[in-house]
């Protein structure tokens, strides 16, 4: 009686234990860590820390720590080495060009080995093709777009108006951009440039600028695999020839490099009357501009084009599946439509999902402010940014490139024809 006594004791002991270890792990809050990149344009730290707020309401058994760093790279080398030292981060958005070197670092997992409802397996599907193209590679998805743009071309109607030009229609082709930025250009009396007609970044990523006007001469940069680049292609060079004679030929831009990271400031001065930049500034611009302002699609050369670029979500590989559930709950969450919506609205990046575009917030505010729609009506023209295996070291060489052409330092033939050869070394095993 006594051994029975004793095991009935045991039994319960035991079964009060379980029960309190379910009840512990049922209360026990999953924590995730998400590196984010905010030294790219937009207000974005308060939005993003708005978004995670909400998401922790609704979510009271997930704590989320935004950490924000620099610009993409930064984002990318920091969750990289927290990777390495055993204090990893379970999310991160970095570049969407990073997807092959995070691959091949074996340092994310693909969203389709952790989606398991065929409502997730759905949602994989309801982004822009054209933004997806630097998320897919080898048939999974690897990066899910958030903070996505395209390059617009922002460009000042008071100063059109200035110089006899019709505000309402910014130049549409390579030849008008030239035409209409040397009546743009103001000068004083003793000659000094007061205001250049046209502003094209080529410091932080020219690589980018540089993807727009290849495919506005129908080239592309790279092949869908990664392995393979085409810098030295005609129509890449004959692009090049077309940036450097922008300044040094028609006279509407200044010559050598311009700043990216003072560009939007030298537009916000009416330094110039036109730039290229990301459509990422809209909302500072729309705020900050003393002046009547449009945004345009880029010109068109043979086509119409311009790369898409920013950030993807990343989640990474070690995690455990309680983290993966949660961050990709998180990340489902943030790519709401009614939350991307929330987002485009508030810094000017794009909606990255057609539906956004049909939430009643979002109509009613591109119904008001129709530069909201550029970028994302410009889709049907963009193509992948610039991203290959090694891609760090490819672009910079295409980066260098660039600006020793724009600097005068070579051709623009015989800078894209180095930075090939160095590029297919590069990527040569690969293939």
């Amino acid at each position: 009686m006594f051994e029975c006594l004793k095991r009935t004791l045991a039994g319960t002991l035991l079964a009060g234990a379980l029960a309190l270890g379910f009840a512990s792990g049922a209360w026990a809050k999953v924590e995730l860590t998400m590196y984010y990149p905010v030294a790219v344009g937009g207000p974005l730290t308060k939005v993003v820390d708005g978004l995670v707020a909400d998401f922790m309401k609704e979510n009271p058994g997930i704590e989320v720590k935004a950490v924000y760093s620099g610009n993409y790279n930064d984002a990318r080398i920091k969750a990289l080495a927290a990777l390495r030292a055993g204090q990893p981060a379970q999310l991160s958005v970095m570049f969407s060009i990073d997807i092959y070197e995070l691959i091949e670092q074996d340092a994310i997992i693909a969203f389709d080995d952790i989606v398991e409802t065929d409502e997730e397996r759905a949602w994989l599907n309801k982004f822009y093709p054209a933004l997806m193209e630097n998320g897919k590679t080898g048939g999974k998805t690897w990066g899910i777009p958030f903070q996505r743009s395209t390059i617009v071309m922002y460009y000042n109607k008071d100063a059109f108006r200035d110089a006899g030009l019709d505000p309402d229609k910014p130049p549409a082709t390579w030849d008008e951009l030239a035409a209409m930025g040397k009546k743009l250009v103001k000068k004083d009396a003793s000659g000094q440039v007061q205001r250049w007609g046209v502003m094209i970044p080529s410091t932080g990523y020219p690589y980018w600028m540089f993807g727009a006007l290849t495919m506005q001469n129908d080239q592309v940069l790279m092949n869908r695999e990664g392995n393979q680049t085409y810098f030295d292609a005609p129509g890449a060079v004959g692009a090049l020839e077309y940036w450097l004679g922008l300044g040094k030929t028609h006279g509407v831009m200044p010559e050598g490099t311009i700043e990216w990271a003072t560009l939007r400031q030298n537009f916000l001065e009416q330094n110039t009357a036109i730039m290229w930049h990301s459509t990422g500034n809209l909302t500072v611009v729309k705020k900050k501009a003393g002046f009547d302002f449009g945004v345009a699609m880029l010109p068109a050369n043979k086509r119409r084009g311009t790369p898409t670029g920013g950030g993807n979500f990343y989640i990474f590989k070690k995690t455990t599946p309680e983290e993966r559930t949660a961050a990709l709950k998180l990340i489902r969450f943030l790519t709401q439509p009614e939350r991307t919506a929330e987002w485009s609205m508030k810094t000017g990046y794009l909606g990255t999902r057609p539906d956004a575009y049909e939430t009643q917030a979002l109509k009613d505010y591109v119904a008001k402010f129709p530069p909201a729609a550029v970028a994302r009506d410009q889709l049907e023209f963009a193509t992948a940014e610039l991203s290959t295996y090694q891609t760090g070291r490819v672009r910079k060489l295409l980066d260098d490139a660039i600006q020793a052409a724009l600097t005068g330092t070579k051709s623009p033939s015989e800078a894209l024809g180095a930075a090939q050869k160095q590029a297919d070394r590069l990527l040569k095993r690969y293939r």
